[in-house]
């Protein structure tokens, strides 16, 4: 009859022949996921924002999101101080010294929005093993499904932005984000933040419309007077107002961090002072499923930790072997 030691030899060499048998090619790298040309989204910039808040207020009522209090003992104004499960989209203020100047990095201050960016290849929609985490082919929205979330938060781990946020309170467990006010579109609304934003500061349209009104503000002199269009950019007869240009620091946030994003930022303080840390221009997304494709692909992954088991089981045979004298 066989024995055990017999068994586990056996395996041994059957793992170490379907080892030596795997060929597997290595995954080429994806590449960034590519926008749709209807994408939807949000131009912020920074020079514009008077600080109000109005935004907050309206995400609050069309989200119909409880009251969230968390703030500095030292500054009532920042309530709350981040984004929560129960607060989608913040402003957030810049100070340095006597911060007596607007948007002026030495003795100034600024304004930052912080909400979900609906990236073009979100790292939240990719790691999340439910699809609890969605992004729209057309719109290009990432939404989020309570009903399908198992309370992972594989996505609050994986966002390079810190925006998904786990509601601790709530007896379900559920995720809380911007999802670019995507109930209101079938009544022909848009997001109540720019809908309400009284200087344009935060801007709505399609991705290429935004990305292009960027492209013309940062090619303004300082000082320049130009029009500063509200509400949503893509109706076409939206209001507006005359201003006078900033001294942006001369590049289009998220126009290309993380394989891009759909709410791009203008500023006249450079990012990293906003709160923006430099991010490459590959999606996290490409970077993590090249390597599971690669250690899956072929079974490798498995394989390996066969390998390792069967690796372990013949020592521990050696040791029974030695302590028993070997085979009677």
């Amino acid at each position: 009859m066989s024995t055990r030691r017999d068994f586990l030899r056996r395996a041994v060499a059957g793992s170490a022949a379907a080892a030596s048998c795997a060929v597997v090619p290595p995954a080429a790298a994806r590449g960034n996921a590519e926008r749709s040309p209807e994408a939807l989204g949000l131009l912020f910039d920074s020079t514009l924002c008077i600080g109000c808040k109005a935004c907050v207020t309206a995400c609050k009522d069309v989200n119909d999101l409880p009251l969230d209090i968390s703030t500095r003992p030292e500054s009532p104004w920042d309530t709350p101080v981040d984004t929560t499960a129960r607060t989608y989209n913040v402003i957030k203020v810049f100070r340095d010294g006597k911060a007596t100047q607007k948007d002026a990095e030495t003795d100034g201050f600024a304004f930052m929005k912080a909400s979900c960016l609906h990236c073009v290849d979100p790292s939240c929609v990719s790691a999340c093993p439910v699809s609890a985490m969605t992004k729209d082919p057309v719109t290009g929205i990432v939404g989020y499904d309570p009903d399908a979330c198992i309370g992972c938060r594989y996505c609050v781990a994986a966002c390079p932005f810190g925006i998904p946020k786990y509601d601790y309170q709530s007896a379900t467990g559920e995720i809380g984000k911007c999802e670019l006010c995507r109930h209101r579109l079938p009544e022909g609304k848009y997001s109540a933040c720019a809908e309400v934003c009284p200087t344009g500061a935060t801007l709505y349209g399609k991705v290429d419309e935004l990305m292009a009104e960027a492209r013309r503000r940062l090619a303004l002199k300082p000082g320049e007077i130009t029009r500063f269009p509200r509400g949503n950019l893509s109706t076409g007869d939206q209001p507006s107002w005359e201003g006078a240009a900033a001294n942006y620091v001369q590049h289009v946030y998220g126009e290309t961090e993380v394989g891009g994003t759909q709410m791009i930022k203008l500023a006249a303080v450079p990012f990293e002072k906003l709160g923006h840390k430099p991010l490459p221009d590959e999606s996290f997304s490409s970077k993590s499923e090249t390597l599971q494709h690669t250690l899956y692909g072929g079974l490798v992954l498995p394989l390996v930790a066969l390998g390792a088991m069967t690796w372990f089981a013949k020592r521990h045979i050696g040791d029974h072997d030695a302590d028993d004298g070997g085979d009677q």
